[in-house]
């Protein structure tokens, strides 16, 4: 089975028809979407639809579950709490059905688990960054465990492109593309996000994982990013210090966590 594999769109409708336009070509037999549909920015009705036409597989994210009022907000920064608050008033019943219906982890043909978070603990993987191979450690623990005898798990939440390998009981990150997936190793994939990446390279990024090959690759697709800029302009849900150049505002977001700062100030830098 080959399946393209999307995470943390984060209502930016202009990233995800630019995506489901280059799957379209990939001759993939399932889209599989990791969570965080909702959130950050001005389509998530739209979002919906759009996963919901193209008949993809999706697991609950911890914006998703909080614009439901399935988890709080507790630990949420300034801007996703101003957006859950907006989304929830600008989705239908049907919408926040659809959301408060998915589940939080999937098995698909014995081939993959996915995940929004992590894979660990039993309760709150949603919110659980793998930003570490302690992380790591614990979920590909779990994955050994995991009754499907997958040997992939797909993860997303920390909107950075990764592949880790644990084999022999060493993990490193796997940096080829495509990577090539080893006999008798275990595997975390993230394919970054969507509609809200924070890395230097603005575009909106998916994995493919093809089963018959054995063989992750990573696509990245451009879209009008200026439209969606616009739209969350409008509704009010710009960050922070979003004068400032994405990597710039995501290195100072990381930084004031890593400096141990107040929780007033990372809930203002987002």
């Amino acid at each position: 089975m080959k399946l393209a594999i999307l995470s943390d769109i984060h209502a930016n409708a202009e990233a995800l028809r630019a995506t489901l336009a280059k799957i379209s070509t990939l001759a993939v037999n399932r889209i599989v979407c990791l969570g965080d549909i909702v959130g950050y920015n001005a389509d998530p009705a739209a979002c919906i639809t759009l996963l919901r036409q193209a008949g993809a597989l999706c697991v609950a994210g911890n914006h998703d579950r909080a614009v439901t009022g399935q988890i709080t907000v507790e630990g949420f920064p300034h801007t996703a709490v101003r957006a859950v608050a907006w989304t929830r008033k600008r989705l239908d019943a049907e919408a926040l059905d659809y959301l408060a219906g998915l589940p939080p982890t999937l098995s698909i043909a014995g081939q993959l688990v996915a995940v929004h978070g992590a894979l660990h603990p039993e309760h709150g993987f949603e919110m659980v960054r793998l930003d570490s191979d302690e992380a790591r450690r614990l979920s590909f623990a779990a994955l050994m465990r995991h009754p499907s005898g997958a040997r992939v798990c797909a993860v997303g939440h920390t909107h950075h492109v990764g592949i880790f390998e644990l084999e022999d009981g060493t993990i490193r990150q796997r940096t080829a593309d495509p990577v090539a997936l080893r006999p008798g190793a275990f595997y975390l994939i993230n394919p970054g996000s969507v509609g809200e990446p924070r890395t230097a390279d603005p575009r909106a990024s998916f994995l493919v994982l093809d089963g018959a090959r054995q063989v992750v690759s990573v696509h990245r697709v451009s879209y009008d990013a200026e439209a969606a800029l616009a739209k969350t302009r409008a509704a009010g849900l710009m960050p922070a210090f979003s004068f400032l150049p994405s990597p710039v505002r995501d290195g100072l977001r990381w930084g004031v966590r890593a400096a141990g700062l107040s929780d007033a100030v990372k809930r203002m830098v987002g």
